[in-house]
């Protein structure tokens, strides 16, 4: 191995789930970049899951093209505040949210489609994290597993205010409105979060079909007892399905060895 890079293992599945007849969500696994990737599309005719593949293409085709040419223009400023790391994930994401936007723009029958984006960038001994929209990443360590990501959802915002308890959100109307996401707007803000990870973490990236269905127990539950973590991905989607399978459900586990 290279110096500052973590001996990974991974796995991801996806499946259009109990409901739906199509699956909007999208995927990247790149073990050269140690990018790892979720997209959750929405829109209509199809045009979700557009947006969703857009993102992710997208974000692995920047990552690439700056690993082989340093030289490269950026699209957007390099921010001195944050981290190289940072700034590729940060830049590579609003380059595919302009991208989103303008092809949604161009072209009625995209219009008003958009992605949620959840990303994991390994890279000298840390993990550097993004998200923007209700899609999760949690991280699972000594059989805890804690979300770290925020999400930009209408129930959130409502929890945070204090409209009332987590306790109370099961009953929210419209917990699956989403206040920020690729596409919707010419710009977006980008959340980012940093971790070192230890031997033995597992990072989970996932749709909303997967969590909206299942309890963090169950997930836990299935970490533990689950080391072969592309079994994993396929034992906690088919609990979601067999939970109702409400939505499309993606997963993608991430473990430091």
């Amino acid at each position: 191995m290279t110096p500052g890079r973590a001996k990974l293992v991974h796995g991801g599945f996806t499946h259009m789930g109990m409901k739906r007849n199509h699956n909007e969500d999208s995927f990247a696994i790149d073990p050269e970049a140690q990018l790892f990737m979720v997209a959750d599309g929405m829109g209509g005719h199809n045009s979700g899951e557009i947006a969703s593949r857009m993102a992710v293409e997208t974000i692995s085709t920047f990552f690439a093209a700056t690993a082989k040419d340093g030289e490269i223009t950026w699209p957007f400023k390099y921010d001195t505040k944050l981290s190289e790391a940072e700034n590729l994930l940060n830049v590579s994401i609003r380059l595919a949210n302009s991208r989103i936007w303008e092809t949604s723009q161009r072209n009625d029958l995209y219009r008003g489609m958009g992605t949620t984006i959840v990303a994991a960038y390994f890279q000298n001994g840390k993990v550097v994290m993004a998200n923007v929209g209700d899609s999760r990443i949690y991280q699972f360590r000594n059989n805890e597993l804690r979300q770290v990501t925020e999400d930009h959802s209408l129930l959130n915002d409502y929890i945070r205010r204090g409209k009332f308890t987590r306790e109370e959100a099961g009953k929210f109307p419209h917990k699956n409105v989403i206040v920020r996401a690729l596409g919707i707007r010419e710009n977006v803000a980008v959340d980012l979060f940093n971790e070192t990870p230890q031997r033995g973490d597992i990072y989970l990236l996932c749709s909303d079909g997967l969590t909206d269905m299942i309890d963090d127990s169950v997930i836990s539950d299935i970490l533990m007892t689950t080391p072969d973590l592309k079994l994993a991905t396929k034992m906690l989607v088919r609990e979601a399905n067999r939970a109702g399978g409400n939505d499309n459900v993606t997963v993608v586990l991430v473990g430091a060895q």
